[in-house]
């Protein structure tokens, strides 16, 4: 795998990462021999970036990460995001229905102290403020996490799912590794708000996250049926109804373009990513998927591909919100 850096601050990363969420939350039950294989194999194909988060289990996935590294540190880039707040019990908090986002600099830092020991590391790669706080000023934040890189305990941070303003606010602040927001052939909504041209203006890397529109763009999907009782996409309203079918058409014109090329609609959908000069980090958690997604890294796309693809899924051709209602509300502060 071809290792790329990531932003302007050194970080070197490998070209496509690996998301790790699905190994402990979202997607129902999962078994941890099967993830600890997949991780392994993952690192003998190349792959050195990792990324995780506390509300990630939440905090099982990092203790996940933490044991399949354990002895490999210096072999992988660990990545984790902090910025939901806890109940005392260790659930999610939760006030009219929607997750509670803090990026308070005593909590930020109470956070960071939680990964580090659950990853079983001195130190953090990238740090990503999960999601922005309206209440706290984005300059106190940042200053907090600044202030864990001079203490050592975080190598370089990031944001995930900013606007274009507070991304420029946080850069002032501290120069910023990258930025993490959803973006595939699915969900193309940072070409149009400000959001690429502000991080490749800034020299900021850009890190795709659901870069397979959350399995749509795999064109294994055909309806729920498979899907496990506690799989969030149950509840997508993408997902749902009329959605759901006017997406898998969507997906079908990918799978036609896939087929011409002999590739998956999945490997193509990720070879966009990387065209766009993005670090896609498709999440699996079965060794048969990760290698297929892995094999992208070699496909380079033409320009009648690339004019084929933008013409099937267009800025907007999904049908239905990304999130809940509740979960849109945390998006692009």
């Amino acid at each position: 795998m071809k290792q790329v850096q990531l932003g302007s601050q050194g970080l070197v990363v490998s070209a496509q990462g690996l998301g790790c969420m699905g190994m402990s939350t979202t997607y129902g039950p999962s078994d941890e021999q099967e993830n600890l294989s997949t991780l392994a194999r993952a690192l003998d194909l190349g792959v050195t970036f990792f990324d995780t988060a506390e509300v990630y289990g939440p905090f099982a996935n990092e203790e996940l990460l933490g044991k399949a590294f354990a002895g490999k540190r210096d072999k992988v880039v660990l990545a984790t995001k902090v910025g939901f707040e806890f109940t005392a019990d260790g659930k999610l908090a939760m006030v009219d229905g929607k997750p509670v986002v803090t990026g308070r600099p005593a909590y930020v830092r109470a956070a960071v102290e939680g990964s580090l020991r659950r990853l079983g590391t001195d130190f953090i790669d990238l740090l990503y403020l999960h999601r922005i706080d309206p209440e706290t000023p984005i300059e106190e934040t940042i200053g907090a996490l600044a202030m864990l890189v001079r203490e050592g305990k975080v190598r370089t941070i990031g944001v995930s799912e900013a606007s274009a303003a507070t991304i420029r606010k946080a850069h002032a602040i501290h120069p910023l590794t990258a930025v993490q927001t959803e973006y595939s052939l699915f969900e193309r909504g940072v070409e149009c708000n400000d959001v690429l041209g502000t991080i490749r203006e800034l020299g900021i890397g850009f890190v795709s996250y659901s870069p397979l529109g959350r399995g749509f763009l795999s064109g294994e999907l055909k309806n729920l049926d498979s899907l496990a009782p506690t799989d969030f996409r149950r509840f997508d309203p993408r997902f749902q109804g009329d959605n759901l079918q006017a997406n898998l058409r969507l997906v079908d014109r990918i799978t036609e373009i896939a087929a011409s090329r002999g590739a998956k609609p999945s490997q193509l959908a990720i070879a966009w990513t990387m065209n766009a000069g993005t670090v896609p980090i498709p999440g699996t958690r079965r060794v048969k998927y990760l290698e297929e997604n892995i094999a992208a890294a070699d496909i380079i796309l033409t320009s009648d591909e690339l004019a084929a693809l933008d013409e099937a899924a267009p800025i907007g051709a999904a049908t239905g919100d990304r999130y809940s209602s509740a979960m849109m509300e945390t998006l692009g502060h």
